[in-house]
């Protein structure tokens, strides 16, 4: 004779005290179990110079520049201060004396836009970062740099020598025309877009300072001095060879 199977069933008080078990478990986990956190937020970019279409000229460099060299523009007049009484204190290289008004603050005329075309340019440095143990001035020889029309206004570029800048040139007032850039160092290609490499980045002024004479000048430079001056003079043309 086949038996039937012997099923054990659970009283149904106790099948209620299990699933109301476990769905206080589920409760409670979800409860004691935080939320994920939200993602970060992006990091701050440095802000670069951007893309423009043909014809279009960034007017306010304000919306340009970093705060590091926003800071250094505003105490430029403090950096000639400290780069001119050490030039005159400390000993150098070159002949200070024979500069005249390129190392003059006040020797700034009106009428400061350049005209395009291809300069010849020198930079003179002043005042040392390492104080009394450095030189008080430096002189260098003459390079090449130009300035052109671009989409975004003019644009400065030394051309040659180990320390390059290049850059846009900003309209500010009738003397002035601030110069965002950043530099290449010897052989490297030519320097890249302000904003994009913050220790090259660069912030100087431009001004005039006679009849076809201009200077670039660069409060608190990174390495070396506390004063930066390019000056800039139109290249003599180049003179057609003959055939003969």
């Amino acid at each position: 004779m086949q038996r039937s199977p012997i099923r054990f069933c659970r009283p149904a008080h106790v099948r209620t005290g299990l699933i109301t078990l476990s769905l206080s478990a589920v409760l409670a986990a979800c409860a004691t179990t935080p939320p994920p956190p939200p993602p970060p937020p992006p990091p701050p970019s440095i802000p670069a110079v951007p893309d423009a279409p043909t014809g279009a000229v960034l007017a306010d460099w304000r919306g340009v520049i970093t705060a590091a060299d926003r800071d250094r523009y505003q105490r430029r007049a403090a950096a000639w201060s400290l780069a001119l009484e050490q030039s005159r204190r400390q000993t150098g290289s070159g002949d200070l004396a024979s500069l005249g008004d390129l190392i003059d603050p006040a020797a700034t005329r009106a009428g400061v836009t350049p005209p395009e075309g291809a300069y010849r340019c020198r930079t003179v440095k002043l005042g040392s970062q390492g104080g009394d143990g450095g030189l008080g001035y430096v002189v260098y020889g003459w390079f090449a740099c130009r300035i052109e029309n671009t989409a975004l206004g003019l644009k400065l570029t030394k051309l040659s020598g180990s320390q390059r800048q290049a850059g846009l040139l900003f309209p500010e007032n009738d003397r002035e025309m601030v110069f965002l850039g950043s530099m290449a160092l010897a052989s490297e290609p030519a320097a890249r877009t302000y904003g994009q490499r913050p220790e090259r980045d660069m912030v100087s002024v431009l001004e005039r300072i006679g009849e076809s004479r201009w200077r670039l000048v660069t409060p608190w430079p990174a390495n070396e001095s506390n004063l930066d001056i390019l000056e800039l003079v139109p290249a003599p043309a180049a003179t057609p060879t003959r055939r003969r």
